[in-house]
């Protein structure tokens, strides 16, 4: 779920709101049916990005904010890092 992470980090929010732009730019530039299209689509992940709203978080059983999303999946790795221990030693291959 590595993609999942990235997308709900504070690094996926500013890369969220980047795409959102570069979509709306593209098709206001673009200027046609499509391009409007476009543009409307990119107001999504720009408003998600502002809003810091992980729309992925509930297909994964997270929260929709940012912050929770983001806590609960460090919450998260560290529970399943804490259960690779064993006996004060990490296990390899994992």
């Amino acid at each position: 779920m590595k993609f999942i992470d990235v997308i709900g980090s504070q690094s996926g929010r500013a890369l969220r709101i980047a795409a959102g732009g570069a979509l709306i730019g593209w098709g206001l530039r673009r200027g046609d049916g499509r391009g409007r299209v476009t543009a409307a689509v990119g107001v999504v992940p720009l408003a998600a990005g502002a809003l810091d709203i992980c729309l992925l978080g509930p297909l994964v059983h997270g929260p929709l904010r940012g912050k929770a999303f983001r806590q609960q999946r460090a919450e998260r790795r560290a529970t399943a890092q804490h259960g690779q221990e064993t006996n004060g030693h990490r296990r390899v291959g994992r």
